[in-house]
Formats: structure tokens, sequence, C-alpha cells
């Protein structure tokens, strides 16, 4: 294995498992804060207890995300030094920024965790407010490092020489905004629909109190105000990507001719010898209106390009349709499930609509890394696009298949770690539950 494929893998390892981390860890105080807020303006202590049992996992989330996101930061300067020689004054500002919201999250979440007894139920709320925000900053922060690889800015190149650097124009680089905002509705819905899987499994098994119903009444709440928001945030990224990236949009819809009133591809699978789509639906113009809002509007095709520097569409295209497949699937239950709520006035308890729920649950993730693979491969060959390829930027150290291995174990033994301590049942009195004749309850 050369030094690109194996240091390719063992950054895409990391990061594959830190996404599933930091997406929990961006989500869960959202929900932490809505709990404490109804708790407050209902007067009613479940929801107080509800966040008090989703406290502990937000807490084991942010301390493994924190671990992991460590690593992340060791690999970037030891697997891709060059890189981060041209990019370090140009993507410090959002790291640095990242660290100043991880802090405050630290800070007010220890004091929520800890001050249960010790503050009010309106301070234990005002916590939440900063847990919330910081962990939503921390990751539109690392998203701009994400984006400015995708769309560089803020810098001259002068006699080959890095030059007029400015942070703010880097951090606040053309990708940033809609990326940012796809990338945090994106980990909101994958936390509501992953914690409603859970509470739909929990009533499918007989449990049907009312901490149940409650938890999943507020986690699909979260997660269904969440998804079209999603998928409107995705729409601007997408149009977006047409002007400011259009190798990308070009390998995500498998567009290999520049075409006039383009046609969109369902499902598919591209074959560049040929230059089509094979087993695909077809819909004719789409594509040039979801682009440019013009049914004859000109898209540029991989052809456009000069071979070597376009993605690869069988890669980029497969992913693609999975992210926007998954979106749709989540959508069809939530749906049903709200349309039953509001029909029977009670929170449905039938046995295909909770089906319906679990099966759904994981896809939200499932869109989440469709999507950071549909960028990470629609920008190569580029490590920062057209400046830095990423054969370029990858250290010459030798060995890096071994740490592959070795961090591919780390990394399965953490996370079957985190699920051990995930799955623990709570102490007594630690959430929504209590005693009666010594035995633990849900209430």
């Amino acid at each position: 294995m050369d030094n690109v494929l194996a240091a390719r893998a063992l950054m895409g390892i990391s990061l594959g498992f830190h996404i599933i981390y930091a997406t929990i860890g961006v989500g869960l105080p959202l929900m932490l804060m809505i709990a404490e807020g109804l708790s407050l303006r209902t007067g009613d202590d479940l929801y107080h207890r509800l966040a008090r049992r989703w406290v502990r996992p937000a807490g084991l989330l942010f301390a493994i995300g924190a671990i992991s996101g460590t690593v992340l930061s060791f690999e970037l300067g030891l697997l891709w030094p060059r890189f981060m020689a041209f990019s370090g004054p140009l993507i410090g500002l959002p790291f640095s920024m990242e660290g100043f919201a991880f802090f405050t999250e630290a800070i007010f979440l220890a004091l929520y965790i800890y001050g249960e007894k010790r503050l009010s139920r309106r301070m234990l709320f005002f916590c939440t407010i900063p847990i919330t925000v910081a962990a939503a900053a921390s990751a539109v922060f690392v998203i701009s490092a994400n984006a400015w690889m995708n769309t560089p800015a803020g810098f001259r190149i002068e006699n080959g020489v890095l030059g007029d650097v400015q942070p703010f124009l880097a951090l606040a680089n053309p990708a940033w905004a809609h990326e940012a905002v796809h990338g945090t509705l994106a980990a909101y819905v994958a936390t509501g629909f992953a914690m409603a899987g859970i509470y739909a499994w929990t009533l499918l098994r007989g449990h049907e109190s009312d901490y149940s119903k409650r938890a999943l009444t507020l986690s699909l709440a979260v997660a269904t105000v969440s998804l079209p928001l999603m998928l409107i945030s995705g729409d601007w990224a997408a149009m977006a990507v047409a002007v400011q990236q259009k190798p990308k949009l070009a390998a995500m819809e498998a567009l290999f001719p520049t075409t006039r009133g383009a046609p969109l591809f369902i499902g598919g699978w591209p074959d560049p010898a040929s230059g089509e789509v094979r087993y695909g639906i077809k819909i004719p113009k789409l594509l040039s209106v979801l682009a440019h809002r013009d049914p004859d509007a000109l898209v540029e095709g991989l052809d456009a390009f000069p071979p070597g520097t376009a993605p690869d569409p069988r890669f980029v295209h497969p992913f693609f349709d999975l992210m926007v497949g998954s979106s749709f699937i989540m959508l069809a239950p939530a749906v049903w499930f709200w349309w039953l709520r509001w029909r029977r006035r009670e929170v449905p308890l039938g046995k295909w609509p909770l089906r319906a729920l679990l099966c759904a649950s994981p896809f939200g993730m499932i869109a989440l890394e469709s999507g950071w693979l549909v960028t990470e491969f629609g920008r190569q060959p580029w490590i920062a696009r057209g400046q830095m390829r990423v054969a370029d930027g990858v250290t010459q150290q030798t060995g890096i298949g071994l740490v592959l291995l070795t961090f591919l174990i780390i990394y399965l033994a953490l996370t079957a770690g985190l699920l051990k301590l995930l799955l623990r049942p709570a102490p007594i009195g630690a959430g929504g539950g209590t005693t009666q004749g010594g035995r633990h309850v849900d209430s």
C-alpha cells in the first residue's frame, strides 16, 4: 500500500468514526435544551428527568469526540505535513475558534452535570444554551476548514510563495455558509432519528411509559423540523456547487457530456469508458432546473475538464444518490407518525409505525456519512482544490500501513467501550425513572 492510499485510508477511518461521535455531540445538546425549556414552561418534571438521562451520553460523547478530534489534529500534521505547511496560516483561525467553542461547551457542560443539586432549574436551563450554541459553533468552524479545501480563498500565490494571507476571508470562504448550515442541520436530523429509533424499540418491547412516549415525540420533533430545512439547505448547496465547484457537480450527477437542458440520473452506474450511466432513471432537463432554475441552462460535464483534474463519478455519484435517498427514506415514516399523532391525539403505539421509525433511524447517519464522502471524493484529485494535489501533500515517511491497522483496532475498541457505557443501566434516580419497592421503573 503506497503512502497516499494508506494516509487517505487512515484519515478516512478516523474521520468516519469521529463524525459519528461529533454528530451526536452536536445534536444531543439541542435536545437537552428543549427538554429543560419544556420543563420550565410546563412545570412537568418528566422533561427535566429526560434531560438528566440524556446528559450521560452527551458527556460520554463529548469526551470521546475530544479524544478522536485530538487524534485527527495529530494526523493532519503527521500525514499531511506539506499541506499543513501551505494551509496552516489560513485554516488555523477556524481550528482556534473551534478550540474556544470546545472549552466553552466543556465549562457549561460541567456546570450542568454537577450543578443538579446546587443550581436552580432556571440556571440549569441557561447552562444548556451555551452548551448547544458552542456545540453547533464547533461544527461550523470545523466545516469552515473543510469548505476552504473545496473553495480556497484569502491568499495570493506570488512567485510560488504564499502571500497576502487574510484568515477571516479564508474562514468565510465561498462554500462555508451552505456547508455549515447543511452540515449542522444534518447533525440534528441524524441525532433525532437515532434517538427516535431507540425509543421506538423501547415501545415495541412493551415499555409503554410516559417517559418513552415523551422521549420519542421530542426526538422525532427535532428530526422532523430539521429534515425539511436540511433538504432546502441541500438545494442551496447544490446550486452553489453548480457555480463554485463544477467538476464536483458533474461527478455527483454523472454528467459526462456538457449539455444544455441536462438530465438528472437517479441511481445507475457511471461508465467512464462509454460516457454513459447504466441502469439509471433519466429525467430530462431536471439537472438544469435544479442547478440553474432554467430547463435549458448549460451544465458543464466531465468532458469540459482536462484529464486528471476532475473526480471519478463512480465514487461520487453512488454516495450522492445514497445521501439524497436516505433523506427521503426518513421523511415518509416521520410524516406517517405525525399524521397518526394528529388524527388520534396521542402517541401512535401501533407496531408498524414504530417499526417504520426503527428501520428509518440509521438513515440520518448514513446520509451524513455519505454526504461527507461526496464532499471528499468530489474534490479529488485535489487536497486544496486547484492549489495542491493529494499526492503532493502527503508525508514521505514509511510504515503508515501498520499505523492504519493499529488505529482501526483502537477505534473499534473505543466504539465498543462507548457502546458498553451507553447501554449500561442508568443509576436509580438518574433520569426518567423512580423507585418502587427498591426497583427502578420508568415513569
